[in-house]
């Protein structure tokens, strides 16, 4: 037990968990009587948050001192099935601990410059979540200003906590995918939004097609690497790029499901055959991937979010920041779109 305790008018959630050796989400759950808490630590924290007359209230709730209780989560796009399922994981996460979610859409560089510029005078909350948003030198320095806790989702920024998937890896997986079934001549469909710069992890991945490829002995070829937005039109224009080149690629690794499934309608509509004549593997375990029969590497898109919930909720808490990061697992699901070069 701590040699002091906090007098009762000034006690939050974060005393009553620092004093129970749990989580913030921990005591949430405890004293709402939310599932995910086992029946002793249940009683253990009620005794205890008696014992401290802490008592459950709008007011009392709040999880940093003299703070708003709420956390901030930027995204780039709702109009997304990644960003909105990673979303819904952490809102899922942080509305179970009693927590208030509020959701910024930045899209674009405008919109994600005009957040950060007012984001001093609305001081709405006390954290943010940042999903897979690259965060410029002046926006990461107000942040620090402001003494807002942070968590990254899809990068590793400074020393904030982040939960993120090894995209290096992922593409070095899906190269290793093809050259295992023969492949000699690969191409990359990598991503880039024209207001802002390349992400994180499409850099990553390219770095992970590159060394795949080094591994492998095979020479990389700058007309097999393209680069088109991340949009349905972009999946369509790289398949119409590699298709005019005098030699094609017998394989084609995209940065995401959704270009796979642009690239593979696009070689189909050619009258070119799917896997026979061109493989195709993309990236996310979208839900229409497994409908279209794409090869895939999958990530845990839910699972980040919570993972990011959980992180937020541990720096209300109190806890170090730089201590709780992770790097979740990926898997190779191989479907229709990838065999043996003919």
């Amino acid at each position: 037990m701590p040699a002091t305790t906090p007098h009762p008018g000034h006690l939050n959630m974060a005393d009553v968990a620092r004093e129970a050796g749990v989580s913030v989400a921990t005591v949430s759950r405890a004293l709402r009587g939310l599932p995910g808490v086992s029946e002793r630590t249940r009683e253990r924290i009620r005794a205890l948050a008696e014992t401290m007359s802490y008592v459950v209230s709008p007011e009392a709730s709040h999880l940093s001192r003299g703070s708003t209780g709420r956390i901030a989560i930027v995204v780039p796009t709702l109009d997304s099935w990644f960003f909105a399922t990673m979303l819904a994981g952490a809102q899922a996460e942080l509305q179970d601990a009693g927590v208030d979610v509020l959701v910024y859409q930045v899209d674009g560089a405008e919109a994600q410059e005009r957040f950060f510029q007012q984001l001093p005078a609305r001081r709405k909350a006390d954290a943010v979540i940042a999903m897979t948003l690259p965060l410029s030198e002046p926006q990461m320095a107000r942040l620090a200003d402001l003494g807002m806790g942070v968590v990254v989702t899809g990068a590793q920024i400074h020393d904030y906590p982040y939960v993120r998937i090894d995209d290096v890896e992922v593409a070095r997986q899906a190269v290793r995918h093809l050259v295992g079934l023969g492949h000699r001549r690969i191409a990359m469909v990598r991503t880039t939004d024209p207001e802002v710069n390349t992400s994180f992890a499409d850099a990553d991945r390219t770095e992970g097609y590159r060394r795949g490829l080094a591994e492998a002995g095979i020479e990389e070829l700058s007309e097999l690497l393209v680069t088109v937005p991340h949009r349905i039109e972009g999946g369509i224009e790289a398949a119409e790029r590699l298709l005019s080149l005098p030699q094609r690629p017998t394989a084609i690794f995209a940065y995401s499901d959704e270009l796979a499934l642009a690239i593979t309608q696009t070689l189909r509509r050619a009258h070119l055959r799917v896997p026979e004549d061109i493989s195709v593997i993309g990236v996310d375990g979208h839900p229409l991937a497994a409908l279209a029969d794409i090869t895939t590497i999958e990530q845990p898109v839910a699972e980040q979010g919570r993972t990011a919930g959980r992180l937020a909720l541990e720096i209300l808490g109190g806890d170090a920041p730089s201590a709780h990061s992770a790097i979740l697992p990926t898997r190779l699901r191989v479907r229709g779109t990838t065999a043996p070069p003919s």
